[in-house]
Formats: structure tokens, C-alpha cells, sequence
């Protein structure tokens, strides 16, 4: 956590304080303060990580940063996907994150083929199954997740999409894994989570072929959950995020263990955990203020508690 610095900044006042505590100390302010929340990771130079201000404070972003290769996943930038993904997981106050490029024309291309090259036979199962190992903690991070697709978002870039809780593309983005066409198959989660999502049929169909879909097409099979005009999906996503940030974020986590984990269990088993996740925000402070909020015709003011 020595690689957190937080400025929090007081909304009635814009009075500043600054503190070298880690972020997850710094429970005293929580209803004084909104948050502004810098995530420096040391681990590579490709990944950034920071927290939104003011009233967006809970909504975090995750930028990729690697133009010179289009994003291309690279041990480099697996090691800071991974030491971000920690980060989100163990930050409290976090309560969606955004992942994005800021790479114009491109979400991510896929794995740094440059580098695989140079890779023996057991330096890339290392590498592969570490890909593997890092898109599933993404899609087991606590928190909703939200891939910000703009422009081409092949191979493992299109699996880490796949690993997020909701997908949102430009209409010119083009999605796919090509694999096949290396003689290989998607590795990182493509073959499990692809038809899981689109359906076996289509899953087959876009594996098989290694075809490109774009934003329309991918939101017409379900890959997609919103396909906006090129250069608008960040501002949707960020609406989308700043609504989630509104509602009660035990109850956004709890939702979302039920829904990833009742979904691999047979319907009573997953009744069980629904049982379970419901017990977890009976007692919850925030449960009052939803139900006071909705008396008292106001806002509800959400802590997390």
C-alpha cells in the first residue's frame, strides 16, 4: 500500500488536507472529505490508476498507456494490470471501476507478440497462464467493472473485456480473437467466458474464424451492453459509473457475488447464497438511510456501513 497517496478534500469548504496514512486508514474522514485518490503503480509504466474527485469519489479508472504497441499485453504491463486489479480489490472506498485506453484508435491489441517471440515454450505457458491467473482476479474483484472499448480490442485485450462486468464500445470498435490464425487458441478465458456470454453457436463462430465483429454487431449478440457513436463510450461509461457509484456499495458488492457465484451452482445452492448475500446488508447502516432517504423524499447518503 506504500504506493498510495491520498488528497482528500473537504465539499463544503474546499478546505485541503493531505496525508501519508494509507488509503485505507483514513476511515475519521469519511463523512467530512471526498476523496481524490492517486494510484502510482511502480510495477510499470504502461498502467495507471486513479481515483475520480469530488462527487465521483468511489469511481476508479484504469488506463492503459502503451501507444508505441497498441496496448499489447507484454510481461511489463501484466504486472501492472495485476498490481492494479490488487489495488481496486483492496481499496474500501473503491466502488466501480473504469478500464480504458488512451490510445487512440485502440483498446487493447492483444498479447506483445514482439516479446512472445523471444519466449521459449515454457516462458509462455508462464506468461499465458499469469494472463489467465490476472483476467480472473479482475473478474472476481469485489467491485462492478467497466471495459471502456474504443477501436480494436483483439486476443487477450478482448479477454480482459470479457473478465469486466459490462461492456461498452464505440460503433467503429473491433472485437475478436484471432488465434487460431497463430495456430493457437484464446488462452487468457476467450473459450469459457466467449460463449458463456454470446452463446456456444457464436462463440464457435468468432473462434473458429478469428473474425472481427464491430460495436453493432457485438451489441446485437449480447458481447456488448451498449454500443454508443465512436469517441462517446467513455462518457457512457462514466454515467454508468457514476450511477452505480450512487447506490449502496455493500449491496452492489453483495450483488455482484450473487450473480458471478450463484450462476456457476444449480438454483438452490444459488437461493442459498442469495440468502447469504441478502444477510450481509440487513444490518448494514446504509439499509436505514436507504429506507429513511426514501421517506423523507431525499437523496439517500450511502457510507458502506
Amino acid at each position: 500500500m506504500s504506493a498510495l497517496r491520498v488528497l482528500t478534500r473537504s465539499v463544503c469548504n474546499n478546505f485541503y488536507v493531505k496525508t501519508s496514512k494509507p488509503y485505507l486508514s483514513t476511515h475519521h474522514y469519511r463523512h467530512q472529505t471526498r476523496r481524490n485518490l492517486i494510484l502510482e503503480s511502480s510495477t510499470s509504466e504502461f498502467v495507471k490508476l486513479h481515483q475520480l474527485t469530488a462527487c465521483d469519489s468511489g469511481i476508479v479508472e484504469v488506463t492503459l498507456e502503451k501507444p508505441e504497441a497498441r496496448n499489447a499485453i507484454g510481461k511489463d504491463m501484466l504486472r501492472g494490470l495485476s498490481h492494479a486489479f490488487e489495488l481496486i480489490s483492496q481499496n474500501s472506498y473503491a466502488n466501480v471501476a473504469m478500464i480504458r485506453s488512451s490510445v487512440p484508435g485502440v483498446f487493447c491489441a492483444g498479447a506483445d507478440l514482439k516479446e512472445r517471440r523471444g519466449m521459449n515454450q515454457s516462458e509462455v505457458k508462464v506468461f499465458v497462464n499469469s494472463l489467465r491467473s490476472t483476467l480472473s482476479f479482475l473478474e472476481a474483484v469485489p467491485v462492478p467493472t467497466i471495459a471502456v472499448i474504443e477501436g480494436v480490442a483483439l486476443g487477450g485485450g478482448l479477454e480482459m473485456a470479457l473478465a469486466c462486468d459490462i461492456r461498452i464500445c464505440g460503433e467503429k470498435a473491433l472485437m475478436g480473437l484471432p488465434e487460431t490464425g497463430l495456430a493457437i487458441i484464446p488462452g487468457a478465458g476467450g473459450t469459457q467466458r466467449l460463449p458463456r456470454l454470446v452463446g456456444k453457436a457464436i462463440a464457435k463462430d468468432i473462434i473458429f474464424t478469428g473474425r472481427k465483429v464491430d460495436g453493432k454487431e457485438a451489441l446485437s449478440m449480447g458481447l456488448v451492453n451498449y454500443c454508443v457513436p465512436s469517441g462517446e463510450a467513455y462518457s457512457k461509461a462514466l454515467a454508468i459509473a457514476r450511477d452505480i457509484n450512487q447506490k449502496g456499495p455493500v449491496a452492489i458488492r453483495m450483488a455482484k457475488r450473487a450473480i458471478n457465484e450463484g450462476l456457476e451452482t444449480d438454483l438452490t445452492s444459488a437461493l442459498i447464497l442469495e440468502e447469504d448475500c441478502y444477510d450481509q446488508v440487513l444490518n448494514t447502516k446504509d439499509r436505514l438511510e436507504g429506507l429513511a432517504a426514501f421517506a423523507e423524499k431525499r437523496k439517500p447518503i450511502y457510507t458502506g456501513e
